[in-house]
Order: C-alpha cells, then sequence, then structure tokens
C-alpha cells in the first residue's frame, strides 16, 4: 500500500511535548496547562519564560532571581559588539539577527551544548536579542549602543533598546502582551527546524539559528508587514472596501487572516485588537485600527476568514514607534524563548527526526557515456 503524503506535514504528529497545545476547534491556545488569555492579562514575559523553560510558574523569588539574571546578560561580548558594528548597513535586521545568534557561539561555546545546562544559553539568547537589534538599529540611525537598564522590564528594555527612550507604562505593557502572545506556538516552522537540528545533537545555538532563518522566510514571519503595506494602499477608510474585494476577486492573499490550525478565530488576535484599541487611543490616533475593524468585516463577509495573530500586532507596533522592518525581529525575540524551550525538551528525549519522502522520478535509467550524450 502507498504511503499517503501529507503536504506540508499538515496534521502530522511528529512528537510530544509538555509546552504547548492548540486547540483549533475551540481557539484555545495553552502554555504549559495556562491559557493564554489568562497569562496576557495577569502575567509578564519574564514569568512566561520560566514557565516554557521550568514547567511551572515562578514564585516571588524566582522570579526576582531571574530577571536579576537577565539584566547583565543583556550586555554583548565585545567580539560581537564589533561584529555588529562592521555589518553593513543595508542589511535586514533578521540577517543580522541569524548572524550574531551563530557568531555568539564561538565567543560563549559552554552555553552552547546540548544538555539541561544550555538553559544558561537559552537565557543568554533572551537577555542579548534586543541588544544585538537595538545596537544595529541605533547606529544605523546614528545613535549609541542601548546600555544594560537593570531597571526595565524584558519589554521595556526592547523598546528603549530599538527607540532609545525610555516608554511609557502603557507602551511597555501593550508590548509586554504581545511577547506573551508570540513566546510559543507549538510545532511552528520555525520551532520545528530548531528540533530538527537538536535531533542532531547540535548545540543549542545552532538551533536556534535554524529557527532565525526560518522565520525569516516571508511565509512563516513578515505577515504583518503586509498588513501594513495594505493599510497603505487602502489609505482612506471608504477605499476599505473597493481595495479587499478587489484583491479577493483576483484571488490574491489578505494577509492576517486564516491559519492552518485554528479554525474560529485565533485567541491572540482578540486580545491584540483590543490592545491596538487601547494603544491607538493612547496616540489619539485609531486610524489603523478603524481600517482594520473594516477589513475584517469585508474578508469574514466574503471569505468567512477569522484574524490571526499577524493581523493587529504591525498597527500597534507602528503606533509604539517601531519600523516595519523589525517587526520580525520582535517575533524573534519574543519566540526565543519557545525555541529554547523547545530545544531543552528535545536534549531530554533525543530521537533524530528523519521522516521519509515518497520518490517520484525515474528509476530505470541507462547509463548513456559521456562521449554518447546529446
Amino acid at each position: 500500500m502507498a504511503a499517503e503524503i501529507q503536504r506540508g506535514l499538515e496534521d502530522v504528529v511528529a512528537l510530544e511535548s509538555r509546552i504547548c497545545f492548540i486547540d483549533g476547534q475551540k481557539g484555545r491556545l495553552i502554555y504549559r496547562g495556562y491559557d493564554i488569555r489568562e497569562l496576557a492579562e495577569r502575567s509578564t514575559f519574564e514569568e512566561v519564560a520560566y514557565l516554557l523553560w521550568y514547567g511551572r510558574l515562578p514564585t516571588a523569588s524566582q522570579l526576582d532571581e531571574l530577571t536579576s539574571r537577565l539584566v547583565p546578560l543583556r550586555e554583548l561580548p565585545p567580539a560581537l559588539a564589533r561584529e555588529i558594528d562592521e555589518l553593513p548597513l543595508s542589511a535586514h535586521p533578521m540577517d543580522i539577527l541569524r548572524t550574531a545568534v551563530s557568531a555568539l557561539a564561538l565567543v560563549e561555546p559552554e552555553e552552547t551544548r546540548p544538555g539541561p545546562t544550555s538553559i544558561g544559553g537559552a537565557q543568554r539568547l533572551t537577555a542579548a536579542l534586543p541588544t544585538i537589534l537595538g545596537r544595529f538599529h541605533r547606529r544605523r540611525n546614528g545613535g549609541k549602543p542601548p546600555e544594560a537598564r537593570p531597571g526595565l522590564s524584558a519589554a521595556a528594555y526592547l523598546l528603549y533598546a530599538l527607540l532609545d527612550r525610555e516608554p511609557t507604562e502603557l507602551e511597555a505593557r501593550a508590548l509586554d502582551v504581545a511577547l506573551i502572545l508570540h513566546a510559543d506556538h507549538e510545532l511552528n516552522a520555525s520551532t520545528f527546524s530548531a528540533r530538527v537540528t537538536a535531533s542532531t545533537l547540535s548545540d543549542l545555538y545552532s538551533s536556534i539559528t535554524s529557527a532565525v532563518g526560518t522565520l525569516k522566510g516571508p511565509l512563516h514571519g513578515g505577515a504583518n508587514e503586509r498588513v501594513m503595506e495594505l493599510l497603505a494602499e487602502i489609505g482612506n477608510p471608504e477605499r476599505a472596501e473597493e481595495v479587499v474585494t478587489g484583491k479577493l476577486s483576483r484571488h490574491e492573499r489578505i494577509m492576517g487572516f486564516g491559519h492552518r490550525v485554528y479554525k474560529v478565530e485565533d485567541p491572540r488576535a482578540t486580545i491584540l485588537r483590543e490592545w491596538s484599541r487601547r494603544v491607538g487611543e493612547a496616540k489619539n490616533e485609531l486610524r489603523y485600527y478603524e481600517l482594520l475593524r473594516q477589513v475584517e468585516a469585508v474578508v469574514h463577509r466574503e471569505k468567512g476568514l477569522y484574524p490571526n495573530v499577524d493581523l493587529y500586532s504591525g498597527s500597534m507596533y507602528t503606533l509604539l514607534g517601531i519600523p516595519h522592518d523589525l517587526f520580525t525581529p520582535i517575533f524573534a525575540a519574543s519566540r526565543v524563548v519557545g525555541w529554547t524551550a523547545h530545544v531543552l525538551e528535545e536534549y531530554e528525549d533525543l530521537r533524530l527526526i528523519r521522516p521519509t519522502a515518497k520518490y517520484v522520478g525515474p528509476t530505470d535509467l541507462p547509463y548513456v557515456p559521456i562521449a554518447d550524450r546529446r
């Protein structure tokens, strides 16, 4: 009996995991047993990182210890800082991130070895990615590198590193929620690539380099950038119906809608919709929010599709002052806690991930000597 092919490995169960559960029929996302709605409302990104790494929510003292440990890890080794400063300013920030993660393994090899001690590397990467992005982005704007700033949370520090100013409490909390929502999502493409790399007993930083490279692809990361391009094309709210229906009639994809797993609305989109409105009200700029609500109504009416996490995140990031080419790197700065949690889990129960392909080419071609080939 011929093996059945599942294109894109859709619905193929590849492994067991205790990290993340998605109920696509009910629109639920669970981290280690906790519903994402409750985590987004009541927790911080640091708490969620602890949860994903250690399998439980931290006590107050455990959270303080983790926070204290992360702050000095924001400082980059001098060799890595010099390398970032020598990379071309025209490079995409995702290329900078991929190169920097790989280079970090050269100066901190002890943090990369497979096994439980790689938790140190997980924390190093989580702390350092915002500094890497901030250093490059400030340099291309003629600014000075960010400092560690121990008084700032992870989300506040990321905004400070990028924008060269301390964020407001609302801005920091809005990004904190976004980081929580993007921290993990089961076996998405980048997480799977990280686990495949880890399954070979390769080191942690190689696994995360694989994940960053995978996230760079526009079919995985970058959809929220396309959403902002759509809003720019629409421009005037009165044109929303015309532009969206026109695209749909030409069978063009409207980014920010539909999901491989969710059959109802992505719960992350529900949360980000509200935060997009809150930030818009605080900035006295609700144009993006109102445009997106119109787009949402048209797409649902015409196609029955629900929003996913990308529909509202880009508009919120834009209102926070974040350039569009940093949207996907921010995704990485959040998802790194999920990537590393999955790599650590893979090290606990190693089995080389090696699927099979169905061969569809010829099998009995006669060999032709080179002199007789035409």
